[in-house]
């Protein structure tokens, strides 16, 4: 068998686990069974497609760096905002780098550099990823909270907060305000 096959395919069974790790921080709301990091990541991706257009950045660019950007969560799992106050947070490249170790050149060097841009925060695809990031964050306390959740207000607030685009902070400014079923009624 060869090795870069093996290491591509036991990469691919890693990131089957975002299917099943799930966003922990909503338990303290309440949420027996939130949404999985996998989940998170691909409304991220598309929502990061579609700021990047509204923003003149590269659609797919952006997309392509909200798929990685939770990814090193297959060894950390996903560690809710409190835990930051006990633990030192991991670095997002050296997982990345622990994790693509065994892969051929071109594949470890396309995700390293796709977590490092996003990381960076200096290429403008790179925020309209972190904007979707917090974006996708802030639509599902939406729409938990139209659910019954209680105290999605602190999750609202914070994405709001972390948004850097213009056109982030229009579109969290209307979802606050919109039924999640809003998009029924066209």
């Amino acid at each position: 068998m060869p090795e870069d096959a093996k290491a591509l395919a036991g990469f691919g069974f890693e990131l089957g686990l975002l299917k099943r790790i799930r966003r922990s921080g909503w338990w303290h709301a309440g949420v027996r069974d939130p949404e999985s990091v996998a989940e998170h990541s691909m409304r991220a991706a598309q929502l990061a497609a579609l700021i990047a257009a509204e923003e003149g950045a590269d659609p797919a660019r952006a997309a392509f760096l909200a798929l990685w950007h939770d990814s090193q969560e297959t060894r950390t799992g996903d560690l809710p905002h409190t835990a930051a106050a006990y633990l030192t947070k991991p670095d997002p490249r050296q997982i990345t780098a622990d994790q693509t170790d065994q892969l051929p050149k071109r594949s470890r060097d396309m995700v390293r550099s796709a977590v490092d841009e996003y990381e960076s925060h200096g290429t403008l695809e790179a925020r309209c990823a972190k904007d979707a990031d917090k974006l996708e964050m802030l639509l599902q306390a939406v729409e938990y909270r139209d659910i019954g959740v209680q105290r999605t207000e602190g999750w609202i607030d914070s994405a709001r907060k972390g948004l850097h685009t213009e056109t982030g902070r229009r579109i969290a400014k209307a979802a606050v305000r919109l039924s999640p079923l809003s998009w029924r009624d066209r």
